[in-house]
């Protein structure tokens, strides 16, 4: 029987084993962290339709317990060598697998918003970002009981589409996790007026558009096309920002309680210790590159070497569970070829 090693066990590693167990195969799951689920797991809902994110990785969780996949959490790859059509690899605890393919799931990290000082991240306390704010989500704003915060505004595109940031890409999912967390604040602070600032709103997915008429017609949040160029901070601690509005081409200020950067997905650090062990080509944006972007969008460039979800871009949680089940008959038609 043959075997597949899957690197990364986030929400697309997971669904490609749930897959490849079932066709048949020996698979391995290795996953850095303690637990599975990778991004995911950090979020409290997920858009469009504001769904426990829980839910998600309990459902292909159970479907893992049901299959024969061998699951090793706390590991990473620490070696590979490939002797005719079959791998060996070695792990941190120096546990040696064999296989005949292997598939990267190594995922996405967030930007680091420090990297875009004039926004004042780690400067200003209450300049904060997505991730942050999920963490608050999960905590029912235990920190914010006595804050209660009557402006808050969003910034779309932190390090995404940004020559200065080094990512000219569009992280996909940002202005739709926007609009969500938008939502979700005003579900919160009822009373609180929510700013969205964003370069151009990209609703990509199936309810996506909706979500957003939502947001402004029940829950009365504002959308501004602007630009940010500068956040300082008053006496009184609160946020001065000065945007300029695209639309008009005038500059505004706006005094805000707090503001949250909407940070974007770049290679994980992951994605880059794999790329140089196994020789992987990268793109453009520095994600893993496929042999053939139409017709093979999971095949690397090494030979019975796979990529799947986010490791090869910015990807929203159903297409990644799409591409782990397109990727698991990738496999499956390579092996028996």
């Amino acid at each position: 029987m043959k075997k597949i090693i899957i690197i990364g066990g986030g929400i697309a590693g997971m669904q490609a084993a749930v897959k490849l167990s079932s066709l048949g195969y020996i698979v391995d799951l290795i996953e850095k962290e303690d637990d599975l689920g990778g991004q995911v797991k950090k979020w409290k809902k997920i858009f469009p339709y504001l769904d426990e994110s829980s839910k998600i990785i309990e459902h292909i969780t159970t479907n893992l317990k049901k299959s024969n996949v061998n699951i090793h959490t706390n590991s990473s790859i620490s070696f590979v060598e490939k002797k005719s059509n079959t791998f060996r690899l070695i792990s941190n605890k120096n546990k040696h697998y064999e296989a005949d393919a292997i598939v990267v799931a190594t995922g996405f990290d967030v930007f680091d918003a420090h990297k875009k000082e004039e926004y004042g991240y780690g400067i200003f306390p209450n300049v904060i970002t997505n991730e942050d704010l999920e963490k608050l989500f999960h905590s029912n704003f235990a920190e914010w009981e006595e804050k209660k915060p009557e402006k808050i505004g969003f910034i779309h595109c932190v390090g995404s589409r940004d020559a200065k940031a080094g990512n000219i890409y569009c992280s996909k999912v940002c202005c739709v996790t926007a609009v969500k967390q938008a939502i979700e604040l005003k579900q919160h602070f009822p009373n609180a007026d929510v700013y969205c600032f964003y370069m151009d709103l990209r609703m990509y997915g199936k309810h996506f558009e909706e979500l957003y008429k939502e947001a402004q017609e029940r829950y009365n949040i504002n959308f501004v096309r602007a630009r940010l160029s500068e956040v300082n901070e008053t006496i009184a601690q609160k946020l001065l920002i000065k945007v300029e509005d695209t639309l008009t081409s005038k500059p505004m200020k706006l005094t805000l309680d707090c503001i949250v950067l909407m940070a974007g997905m770049v290679p994980s650090k992951g994605t880059q210790a794999i790329e140089k062990l196994l020789k992987l080509n990268i793109d453009e944006n520095k994600f893993l590159a496929v042999k053939q972007p139409v017709l093979s969008e999971n095949e690397s460039n090494q030979e019975g070497v796979f990529i799947v979800g986010t490791a090869t871009g910015p990807k929203t949680i159903t297409d990644t569970l799409n591409d782990a089940s397109a990727c698991a008959l990738a496999i499956h038609e390579y092996l028996n070829k």
